[in-house]
């Protein structure tokens, strides 16, 4: 006697298909939104660096730099400059935009600010402003 062969029938594949669709959705969203969490971190740490940089700059020359451009090149002006104190593409934010540098600064000496993903001032989330504390 011959056994009789069973397949799958078309709700059943049609199902699993939407249930790995699901999955894959779900998975995706999760890896995809963790980027913008990492850029936000990544733009917090670069501007505690270059803030550590600027003050290196400081101790060196006995006075801020003008601009960022200061800690690439040595301005003409800047005796004890013993840098570079950063490379030029330690300058831009991880969405590509320049950081905002400011002498003197709104709470300090200076300010570096990266306007998050939006690349406008204010806003929440990922196109919160990131500032030097």
């Amino acid at each position: 006697m011959r056994s009789r062969e069973r397949g799958f029938s078309l709700i059943e594949i049609i199902l699993v298909v939407v249930l790995i669709g699901g999955i894959v959705a779900f998975a995706a969203t999760r890896i995809l939104g963790g980027g913008d969490r990492a850029r936000v971190n990544l733009a917090k740490a670069q501007v505690q660096t270059l803030a550590e940089k600027v003050q290196s700059y400081q101790m060196d020359t006995g006075s801020l730099p003008s601009s960022l451009d200061d800690l690439v090149t040595q301005p003409g002006n800047a005796g004890g400059w013993l840098g570079p104190y950063a490379k030029q593409a330690e300058l831009n934010d991880p969405w590509g935009t320049p950081f905002e540098y400011r002498v003197p600064g709104q709470g300090g000496p200076f300010d570096i600010v990266s306007y998050g993903a939006d690349r406008s001032p204010g806003g929440d989330s990922v196109n919160a402003d990131i500032r030097y504390e």
